[in-house]
């Protein structure tokens, strides 16, 4: 996310211009014209003049021109200098900020804060709202219960940490009844209560190589379903992102090809590239733009991707943004994401 350098430095008269076409671009997403910005206060030149600087703006890779009409957009370099030189963030509205402040309660668990904190940034700025799941340096395993639903699946509940739960179907190679789903919880719990999660598993796989050879088929099949519980929790990427608001993208007409669309639901379903590029910047510090290509990830090459993260007992564990077209509306998204992380750090500390 490198700032974009022109070619030449900009006159005063070609930043005006050029902020207040930005502008108009992002508040309606239509080309936009000499003929309009000279009518623009402040502007005070013909629309001959504004159309020569346009001209000068596009040469230095700032504008562009749609095929289908004589106005001209911001392209991505664009957005990088209006975003690094010339946006000036509103901080939020007193009622905004309290409605945020009674969505993120620490009365809540983790995952009810986090799908709130998710389901504000969708909702205030009319994109989709992103948050990952708190990441912590280890996952301590606390307790593991098993629920018979039907023939050969399961609801395993894990505990880690201290308030942390985790819910999953799982479907396995035999029955098991409730007294023997109970008797393998139990030695899961006696065993391996108090220990980090990884470490658990790696000891799984060596107590499952000696029951092939020392123990009866039934502590092997304890073990070998206990193995299968914990190594499910390996992949798990797609449900440590919560998403809201993807549809929203549907309602901006520069992300409306069909083509592109499918591409972006899908990534959005499947979380995994996400969940990645939003692990980027965990490191980072404050608010991050990343417009365009400069996230590294094709499907965003249409979109812009705001991100801060938030923090639990000082460290950092997870990260949220905003996903929307690059013509966003900054000003308020990044003031959003920036109080949004502050207060959902706040909420996770004390409910911790």
């Amino acid at each position: 996310m490198d700032n974009f350098t022109p070619i030449r430095e900009i006159g005063e008269r070609e930043q005006k211009i050029f902020r207040m076409l930005v502008e108009q671009y992002i508040q309606d997403g239509c080309p936009v014209g000499s003929r309009t910005l000279s009518k623009m206060p402040g502007i005070n030149v013909s629309a001959a003049s504004v159309r020569n600087v346009m001209c000068d703006l596009e040469e230095m890779g700032l504008l562009a021109a749609p095929h289908t009409s004589a106005g001209r957009v911001p392209t991505c370099d664009g957005f990088r200098l209006f975003v690094d030189t010339m946006l000036e963030v509103q901080p939020l509205v007193e009622q905004d900020l309290s409605a945020l402040k009674g969505k993120l309660t620490p009365d809540q668990d983790e995952k009810s804060i986090i799908r709130h904190a998710s389901n504000y940034l969708s909702g205030f700025t009319s994109m989709a709202g992103l948050v990952t799941l708190p990441k912590r340096g280890a996952t301590i395993f606390r307790q593991i219960e098993f629920l018979p639903l039907s023939e050969q699946r399961v609801l395993v509940i894990l505990v880690v940490n201290e308030k942390q739960v985790q819910n999953r179907i799982l479907t396995l190679d035999k029955d098991y009844s409730s007294d023997e789903l109970q008797q393998i919880a139990n030695f899961l719990n006696q065993q391996y209560a108090g220990k980090d999660l990884e470490a658990v598993r790696d000891q799984l796989r060596g107590e499952l190589d000696k029951t092939r050879v020392n123990m009866n088929d039934q502590m092997e099949q304890m073990i070998s379903m206990a193995g299968r519980v914990f190594e499910n929790d390996d992949n798990n990427e797609e449900e440590d992102v919560i998403v809201a608001g993807q549809t929203n993208l549907m309602n901006f007409s520069e992300l409306s090809d069909m083509a592109n669309l499918r591409d972006l639901f899908d990534a959005f379903a499947h979380k995994r590239d996400i969940y990645h590029l939003l692990e980027r910047c965990i490191s980072a510090d404050g608010v991050q733009i990343f417009i365009g290509q400069e996230s590294g990830y094709d499907v965003l090459d249409m979109c812009s991707l705001v991100t801060s993260s938030y923090k639990v007992d000082g460290e950092v564990v997870g990260i949220l943004g905003v996903v929307g077209p690059t013509r966003m509306a900054y000003d308020r998204v990044v003031p959003v994401v920036d109080m949004t992380s502050k207060l959902l750090s706040a909420a996770l500390n004390s409910s911790s």
